[in-house]
């Protein structure tokens, strides 16, 4: 760990207005118990700086689409020729606006019926539970779904019900036990890869009758015909109420989605916390948004070349002993469990030039961090190959044999040996 790690990460008193007693001791809690105890003064955020040949899996442009061209020109065009700048609540657009026009493109391009941009995905979810969710209802919540989502469920002042991951029995257990409700899933999980049981999910909701939420932050763009996500590509869009997705994903904008019914589209809008409180969005990104989506539809070769890259890697990682099997998509997660093992993991494939994204509380549970590794369609064949080295080359460095992940995928092989025999 760098000096500078250390001194960016100490506790910093205030030189003008003091900090009261409450948020002194909250503050330095933090810094005690996680910065100093838990990661020795530096951040589990903040490894190396990536040299100029560091081969890097941090981002979420899966298509390579951040800085297309054409993007960036629809971007300069409309700011050099807005004149239709609303910097106000979204609830005051109407009539011919870009960001309507946009909403229209979306929904129709999703077979949904309607749609409604957000200010984020985690504003698209906390908005939109916080709007349907009458008093009493109960949410039924996959344990692995992403944190806006519990989120929505604690700002809506419901009680969440979680299931086991991926489980549509238990799901369908909990259902009987507490009532028809919201039942709120993820298509791709964010940290795994592991893709949701869509078909089996939503056929318990809608026999229970339940109201039905699909996060496709990490399908949509990525995954069906012309990248349409899986609700569509599974054909349940008509089966389920709500869509909902980050377009800061395969989209690289700064945007959220709900797709749904023109009827609840006009309630969301205007019950929506969120919806009513934040400007809506600016002409540029409604112009670099809807330039995406035309190059989203033609792009069935960069999703081919996205799956390919992901299922090489994981296929190799799986055989190198690390639990990666769970999944499908084109995230990766290299569990080592603790914070202070991810640190080690990180300092690791850091060292040896790979840069993944950390994760750890509140992103997961404490004690199930990892290092994700996010697969780009551009990665080349070279620069996977060479992540698998390095993977294989720290294993025992990294203590790969004593992770919690490990331990748990020998205990699943056992059993599974155990029914062939």
């Amino acid at each position: 760990m760098t000096n500078s790690n250390v001194s960016s990460c100490s506790p910093l008193r205030p030189t003008s207005m003091p900090e009261p007693e409450f948020l002194s001791e909250h503050v330095d809690h933090y810094f005690r118990e996680r910065v100093e105890k838990t990661w020795k003064g530096g951040h589990i955020m903040h490894g190396r700086e990536p040299g100029a040949d560091a081969i890097l899996m941090v981002t979420n442009d899966y298509l390579d689409l951040a800085n297309h061209p054409e993007v960036l020109q629809a971007q300069i065009d409309s700011l050099r020729g807005s004149d239709n700048t609303v910097v106000m609540s979204g609830v005051y657009l109407h009539g011919d606006s870009p960001q309507l026009h946009l909403e229209r493109r979306m929904a129709r391009w999703m077979r949904m019926e309607s749609s409604l941009l957000c200010q984020s995905g985690y504003a698209a979810n906390v908005g939109l539970i916080q709007a349907i969710g009458a008093p009493g209802t109960p949410v039924y919540v996959d344990m692995f779904a992403h944190a806006s989502l519990w989120e929505g469920v604690r700002s809506a002042g419901l009680e969440w019900k979680p299931f086991r991951h991926n489980d549509p029995k238990h799901l369908e257990v909990m259902i009987e036990r507490n009532g028809p409700g919201i039942v709120v899933v993820d298509s791709v999980y964010s940290t795994t890869g592991s893709i949701s049981p869509l078909e089996e999910i939503v056929d318990v909701a809608n026999r229970h009758h339940c109201v039905t939420i699909v996060d496709e932050s990490h399908s949509l763009g990525t995954h069906g015909d012309q990248g349409r996500g899986l609700v569509a590509g599974l054909d349940l869009q008509s089966k389920v109420h709500f869509v909902t997705a980050s377009l800061a994903k395969a989209f690289a904008g700064r945007a959220g989605l709900i797709a749904c019914s023109e009827r609840l589209r006009q309630f969301i809008k205007f019950n929506s916390f969120p919806a009513i409180f934040s400007s809506s969005l600016l002409p540029h990104d409604i112009a670099g948004l809807s330039r995406t989506l035309d190059l989203i539809k033609g792009a069935d070769h960069e999703r081919e070349r996205l799956h390919a890259n992901a299922a090489y890697l994981r296929r190799h990682l799986d055989a190198l002993g690390y639990n990666v099997d769970s999944g499908e998509g084109q995230m990766i997660a290299l569990e080592a469990g603790t914070e202070q093992q991810t640190i080690v993991l990180r300092d690791a494939l850091e060292s040896r030039g790979v840069f993944g994204s950390v994760f750890c509380a509140p992103a997961t549970a404490s004690k199930r961090a990892l290092i994700r590794l996010s697969v780009n369609c551009n990665h080349t064949y070279s620069q996977l190959s060479r992540v698998i080295e390095v993977c294989a080359e720290i294993r025992e460095e990294v203590d790969l044999a004593n992770w919690p992940s490990t331990r748990r995928a020998r205990k699943r092989q056992a059993a599974s040996d155990q029914a062939a025999a």
